[in-house]
């Protein structure tokens, strides 16, 4: 049910959009343990000029591979959310060679009343889900 918004510098092939996607996707199911088709993913293509993710101090340098992942969930325990983070980040650098400074990740907690998944029902709230 985390709705991801992806967003990348554009120059990757479809492929690696795809491989992408599923590496967080695979993290998503491991830690959240979310259905393997609860899946709501979001990827936007940026010129590099236009995704602009300085380090906010921490002396790190960004490349073109970076990554901006903004997670819209239920709440999750720090635990969850850490691993989630250290999972992602492994799973972009084994699978796309991402290195681990341009990976980063924002989460935005919300409430079950918060979701309507089609039909203009709460099925969260109405008991469907």
């Amino acid at each position: 049910m985390p709705l991801l918004r992806i967003d990348v510098v554009k120059g990757r092939s479809e492929e690696e959009l795809r491989t992408l996607l599923q590496a967080i996707h695979d993290v998503m199911v491991e830690v959240f343990q979310v259905p393997v088709r609860d899946r709501y993913q979001v990827l936007t293509e940026h010129e590099s000029s236009r995704l602009v993710l300085e380090d906010t101090g921490l002396g790190f340098e960004r490349s073109d591979r970076r990554v901006l992942i903004q997670m819209t969930t239920r709440p999750r325990s720090r635990d969850m959310k850490e691993r989630f983070y250290a999972l992602v980040v492994q799973n972009l650098g084994e699978r796309l060679g991402v290195p681990p400074q341009d990976v980063m990740i924002s989460c935005v907690d919300n409430a079950d009343g918060d979701w309507s998944f089609g039909y203009g029902r709460a099925q969260f709230l109405t008991g469907e889900l």
